[in-house]
């Protein structure tokens, strides 16, 4: 494990307003507003308002995809993952997925990325953490993975000779070429790490494809894939069970009754690196 210097680690670089673009919509800012946050600007609650009124439902699959996040998140825990790399972070929403990981195992190791840099200023909350554990947070672009896993933050905290659970939520829907991606981000991985994603899909909510349509004319464009798709974006991979299932349906809490899968457009997966 790499040494890190005790208490919280800074947020990589500075916060220049003039980066905002708030003239133009983001996703992370839209996915802020539609699940109920403040940290969001006219373009972006100009777009969430037009693809709620294409699917009102659409607030009802992405706090679903939220509550599969923190599934996910126990799920790696107990599998003994204690490093995490949490690509497309988002504007900080609690519980985090810290949060939900350093409950279960405080010694744990968080790294958030994300590009936009609204959330850089919110780094600090992402920066809470409990004394055993280190959590962090750097601005980079997941479509520059070298760049993403050269980091010298995530150096100081993540150890990729050791296992590494790699997490991409809600995120590949905004890359052309999502399967090179993954093959990149995990390509430099020690064996024993696992992926965990969930990826938007035109297979399940008959609205989803009018939705992609939306977004992409706001200028974010979307990408749509099917099942066999996000099959595909495993190769090499084991994929764990239940395999790639419709989001309510990837190991639900036991008890609960899953929502509909037409009420969200997401299908869920984890796999493990042989």
């Amino acid at each position: 494990m790499p040494d890190a210097p005790q208490g919280r680690l800074e947020p990589q670089g500075r916060l220049d307003p003039s980066e905002l673009q708030t003239d133009r919509p983001h996703s992370a800012r839209v996915y802020n507003y539609i699940i109920g946050g403040e940290d969001n600007f006219a373009p972006d609650r100009e777009t969430a308002a037009e693809v709620l009124a294409g699917w009102p439902g659409l607030r009802t699959s992405m706090l679903a995809n939220r509550a599969c996040m923190r599934r996910m998140a126990r799920y790696l825990t107990g599998l003994g993952l204690r490093q995490f790399v949490d690509v497309g972070s988002g504007i900080p929403t609690s519980p985090n997925l810290h949060e939900v990981v350093q409950a279960a195992a405080p010694d744990a190791r968080i790294v958030y990325v994300d590009n936009d840099p609204i959330v850089l200023a919110h780094a600090r909350e992402l920066l809470t953490s409990t004394d055993e554990g280190r959590t962090a947070y750097i601005q980079a672009d997941m479509r520059d993975p070298e760049a993403l896993l050269g980091d010298r933050v995530l150096h100081g905290l993540i150890d990729l000779t050791r296992p590494v659970a790699l997490t991409v939520i809600a995120m590949l829907q905004f890359v052309a070429d999502a399967r090179g991606l993954v093959d990149a981000l995990v390509g430099p991985l020690a064996p024993g790490s696992h992926v965990a994603v969930t990826v938007p899909t035109g297979d399940l909510a008959p609205e989803s494809r009018r939705l992609a349509e939306q977004y992409t004319r706001s200028g974010i464009p979307m990408y749509l894939r099917d099942r066999a798709e996000v099959e595909r974006l495993f190769s090499g991979l084991e994929i764990l069970a239940p395999g790639v299932v419709p989001m309510p349906r990837w190991r639900p809490e036991p008890g609960a009754a899953p929502l509909p899968d037409t009420a969200t457009n997401m299908y869920a997966a984890v796999a493990r690196k042989p």
